[in-house]
């Protein structure tokens, strides 16, 4: 574990008072208890060495020095030393951070391995998951943007949309960033939250930078421009030739997005190997979020005082003897600096007498520990909620089914949809409804789950054929051709197709965009 001393710090200094006492009383003890020194000039050199008695083991450890041992590495502990920033889960889950991928045919360029889309998939569902219980929202853009997902703390429902993303889902060309950040200011008006845009593209279109910068004038929507490529280019996925037979090339306009920065105000970062561009969405989501809140206790320093209760529960257990008049003032100055350590330090075996089951199974939540959390929460809410997060759906049903609240609805509704139980799903989308009006998650998941239902009809209807193929052919390329459900007598391959649905509402965006931009056409 490095240790970065230019910030080592304490966050609680008074404590380390308690070192005074702690190296004071061994040494005043050690002085009163010295009988040769206290004879000294009293007795003659010679004739007090042979009237002293000296101890058979005088290097055993006292009682006193063991307190004083306890005093200053408790002093130490409550002290809270610290050299490390973390990233606070009750900051990470108010800040929104909004999504935007481009569509554009360039995007499938193969510079970036597989190609440009995938890469920034695969990016994106990283930082999904370094979210869990965050709200995130989903824009796609090409010639035109289009909301994908509101703000959800749904992870898995927003990584199946994020999947079913490709080029070509969006039937008009171009490069509509100015579209993908008036859908991003809307979606802040309608959280009253400052939030982050990520904009993860390959160019832009130098006619709308003048808009993006009047867009962007008065609100509190940081950009972050995510470039996507190589300077090289690469060439589009599925051999596309042009008339005279040649490979197509996709560029990367670098000048573009460096334009774009500028026209936002937006950092401009790119795609990495590593988890380098990860950290560095997260630390300007987080910075922004903290500036635009004013509040300096935003700040957090990861409190590492709690690694000394090993040596102190070792040294209280030492001084259980025999014979020892002070281990219980040793077992109350450990508890009182106990009492100064953070939470982490507090769940551990003392947990249940000290915490209750909720308060600890908040801990567990915060931590990503979904099932522990799970069998400690007793509030029905949070222990579906944990339920859902750990993908036991039988018990999140069982607890969101015991409220009669929105969210518990809402919640009751994406547990049915995990379980490809859609018209449960409706009507419980619909009950979240009727209590909050205003619930575009709700609004957003109830769309989902009807279309997921009528394809599931009309799948049903088609029925499955007279005879069986003569032969399979399975595609192992990742990305590659159309996702096609294969049908069949056997019973699982009905809810292969359910599961499909589940995980890749292609169908359903590529009719929601065709229709969005049919009627954005007809109302210009």
């Amino acid at each position: 574990m490095d240790i970065d001393l230019s910030a080592f710090h304490f966050l609680r200094p008074v404590w380390l008072l308690l070192l005074l006492p702690g190296i004071l009383l061994p040494l005043l003890w050690s002085r009163r208890h010295d009988l040769a020194r206290r004879l000294d000039g009293i007795i003659a050199p010679h004739l007090l060495q042979h009237l002293v008695i000296t101890p058979v083991d005088p290097h055993r450890v006292r009682p006193v020095q063991l307190l004083g041992a306890v005093l200053a590495i408790g002093g130490v502990a409550a002290s809270g030393p610290t050299w490390e920033q973390d990233r606070p889960a009750f900051l990470e889950n108010r800040a929104p951070l909004i999504l935007a991928l481009d569509l554009s045919p360039s995007m499938a360029a193969n510079d970036v391995p597989p190609s440009r889309i995938e890469a920034a998939k695969h990016k994106l569902h990283d930082l999904i998951a370094r979210r869990p219980g965050s709200p995130t929202a989903l824009v796609a853009y090409a010639g035109s943007a289009h909301l994908v997902l509101p703000a959800t703390q749904d992870a898995a429902l927003l990584d199946s949309f994020l999947q079913a993303l490709s080029p070509g889902l969006i039937q008009r060309d171009g490069k509509d960033a100015l579209g993908a950040i008036e859908k991003a200011v809307q979606l802040l008006a309608a959280e009253h939250s400052p939030g982050t845009l990520v904009l993860l593209t390959d160019g832009a279109d130098k006619q709308q930078f003048d808009a993006i910068d009047k867009a962007l004038h008065g609100s509190d929507l940081q950009v972050l421009v995510l470039a996507v490529g190589s300077q090289d280019g690469g060439l589009l996925a599925g051999g596309q030739q042009d008339s005279a037979g040649r490979p197509l090339l996709a560029t990367f306009d670098a000048e573009g997005l460096k334009g774009l920065a500028d026209a936002a105000d937006a950092p401009l970062g790119s795609l990495t190997l590593n988890d380098d561009d990860l950290d560095w969405i997260e630390l300007h989501a987080q910075q922004h979020f903290q500036a635009a809140q004013g509040d300096e206790r935003q700040l957090h320093w990861k409190d590492a005082g709690y690694w000394l209760c090993w040596p102190l529960l070792l040294l209280v257990l030492l001084s259980v003897r025999k014979g020892w008049k002070v281990h219980w003032l040793s077992a109350l100055l450990l508890a009182a600096s106990l009492g100064g350590l953070p939470q982490p330090a507090r769940a551990g075996v003392f947990a249940d007498a000290f915490f209750t089951a909720d308060q600890q199974g908040r801990w567990a939540f915060e931590h990503g520990h979904y099932p522990q959390a799970a069998a400690q929460f007793r509030d029905p809410f949070w222990k579906g909620l944990a339920a859902y997060q750990a993908a036991d759906y039988p018990l999140a049903l069982a607890s969101f089914a015991r409220l009669d609240t929105a969210q518990a609805y809402f919640y009751l509704g994406n547990t049915y949809v995990r379980l490809s139980k859609f018209d449960q799903a409706i009507g419980a989308y619909r009950q979240a409804l009727a209590r909050q009006a205003e619930f575009p998650q709700a609004t957003a998941n109830l769309a989902l789950a009807l279309a997921l239902q009528k394809d599931r009809e009309d799948q049903q209807e088609a029925g499955p054929p007279d005879e069986k193929p003569d032969q399979e052919v399975f595609d192992n390329t990742t990305g590659k051709g159309k996702d096609v459900p294969r049908q069949g007598a056997q019973a699982e391959s009905d809810e292969q197709w359910l599961n499909n649905l589940s995980t890749s509402p292609a169908q359903f965006l590529r009719r929601k965009f065709m229709l969005q931009d049919a009627a954005a056409g007809a109302g210009s």
